[in-house]
């Protein structure tokens, strides 16, 4: 009897994934292990389907998603995709896609405010993918010139989150 040699797709992992997606508004959600690699992603193109099979995601609206609401959290310093902003040597990217937190836990100061200053290694903010709470700490020792993410706010990967001057 022939070996079988086609993929293996953990389904309820594409499933957890889709839920993510949907959850915080994200556009697409990658996560490698090893040599694998599983991407969900939503699109507008129209994909045909074979009757009955599941959906997992909606492709967006046609004005695209709305925007997350406003949080109580520290303002946006500067907008995201200026290029001054991710031309900055002091940037601290987004490494993954997930949902930023400034705060350890609800109710308690930030980890870091504007203007503070951060030893390399500092936790600067978590950023919660699948459940998990990844802190984001600062690259190097300085000051921080700029918060340009908002708490709770879902977050795509390289995106800015940081200045450190």
């Amino acid at each position: 009897m022939p070996e079988n040699t086609g993929i293996v797709v953990d389904t309820g992992l594409v499933r957890e994934l889709a839920e993510l997606l949907d959850a915080s508004n994200l556009t697409e959600i990658e996560v490698k292990d090893g040599e694998r690699t599983i991407r969900v992603a939503r699109t507008a193109a129209a994909v045909t389907m074979a009757a009955g099979a599941p959906s997992y995601a909606p492709a967006p609206p046609a004005g695209g998603w709305p925007a997350p609401p406003p949080s109580s959290a520290v303002p946006a310093a500067a907008p995201a995709g200026s290029d001054d902003v991710r031309n900055h040597p002091g940037l601290v990217k987004s490494p993954i896609v997930g949902t930023a937190y400034l705060t350890p836990e609800p109710g308690t100061p930030a980890f870091v405010t504007e203007g503070a200053t951060v030893a390399a290694g500092d936790t600067l903010l978590i950023i919660e993918a699948m459940k998990v709470m990844n802190p984001i700490t600062a690259p190097r020792a300085g000051v921080v010139k700029a918060i340009l993410v908002n708490n709770e706010q879902p977050v795509e990967y390289d995106q800015p989150l940081v200045i450190i001057e």
